[in-house]
């Protein structure tokens, strides 16, 4: 988690009571006295990695099996969306073929949580850990596939509750093999 100078602390909780006042409501009320200290708490988790440019928590290990594509599946995140400061949240698939070396496994959903924890889009999500995946094993190719839902399309604008947004990148072998990418792809569809 993020820390927060006092002065950054005493400008997120200030901005906080005054978006509140600007709404139209009532920050001395019962229900809204605690929440600028909230917000400032839960800002500093939500955005734990603003700031960070590379993933930094993960052990690579040798290996002689650089052939078979490796697939952690249906990855839970939740990122804010930068246009609106909204959610979007759902599920990443990362799949590599190693190239001598492999990451711990419970590194990649770290990966994936390090990733989110910043204002972007999905796009860019997308975007970014694939090349930390690129970076940290130097594989011979590497794919992700990202179905999120966005409250900026849900809860505002054409307000369509329960859209899917799906974003997939491929590198190296993933990009290239018809058969690694149709592999892929089942375990995506499939969730298993």
């Amino acid at each position: 988690m993020k820390t927060f100078s006092d002065d950054k602390q005493t400008i997120l909780k200030t901005s906080t009571t005054q978006l509140l006042e600007v709404i139209g409501d009532d920050p001395t009320r019962d229900g809204l006295l605690e929440t600028p200290e909230r917000v400032a708490k839960a800002y500093a988790e939500i955005f734990a990695s603003t700031g960070e440019t590379e993933f930094k928590d993960y052990k690579l290990f040798p290996t002689d099996n650089d052939s078979d594509l490796v697939i952690v599946a249906d990855i839970p995140f939740y990122a804010m969306c930068e246009h609106h400061l909204l959610p979007f949240f759902g599920t990443v698939t990362v799949g590599y073929v190693p190239n001598g070396e492999i990451i711990g496994l419970s590194k990649i959903p770290r990966l994936v949580n390090w990733a989110a924890r910043r204002p972007s889009v999905q796009e860019n999500l997308t975007a970014l850990i694939s090349a930390e995946m690129q970076r940290i094993t130097q594989p011979k190719g590497v794919a992700v596939h990202v179905n999120s839902r966005h409250m900026c399309m849900e809860m505002r604008g054409i307000n369509q509750p329960g859209t899917f947004t799906t974003t997939s990148l491929y590198k190296g072998t993933l990009k290239t093999d018809a058969l690694l990418r149709q592999e892929f792809m089942m375990k995506v569809s499939n969730g298993k």
